[in-house]
């Protein structure tokens, strides 16, 4: 009986909009914690008309569905440009904390490889991100 509830509680439309957030709370997940400023980039990419309860549903999937399933599911739904979207956003969300950490940056080449983004197209994107987040040159 208990089974039922939880699988209710975890179900969600996997949206475009969805589906970044889930990849967002996959990838902050990773590694085991959650830093600040990962929170901070989730909040900022979602917007300001996420609502918590959709964030708190993207979370109860995380919590309850295998990465595997989530990155084959999306796939389904997603179209090439959305996948990139968000597989960007994974990988900006990963650095901005300074560093991606390893279980991030298998966990982004694992959805990049689930949803056919082979490392050559998004290597001049990575190459922007490292750009872009690399502070310490203003300080310089």
């Amino acid at each position: 009986m208990f089974g039922m509830f939880k699988s209710q509680s975890a179900s969600l439309d996997l949206t475009p909009r969805n589906c970044l957030a889930v990849g967002l709370l996959y990838c902050m997940a990773a590694d085991g914690e959650m830093d600040e400023e990962e929170i901070g980039h989730l909040v900022s990419v979602l917007g300001r008309n996420a609502t918590r309860q959709q964030v708190d549903a993207a979370l109860r999937y995380v919590r309850a569905t295998p990465a595997e399933q989530f990155i084959a599911e999306a796939a389904q739904r997603l179209r090439p440009d959305q996948r990139l979207c968000i597989v960007l956003n994974m990988i900006d969300s990963a650095m901005s904390d300074g560093e991606a950490e390893p279980g991030e940056q298998e966990l982004v080449m694992k959805v990049a490889a689930g949803w056919s983004l082979p490392e050559a197209e998004l290597t001049p994107h990575f190459r922007t991100l490292v750009a872009k987040n690399d502070r310490a040159v203003l300080d310089r």
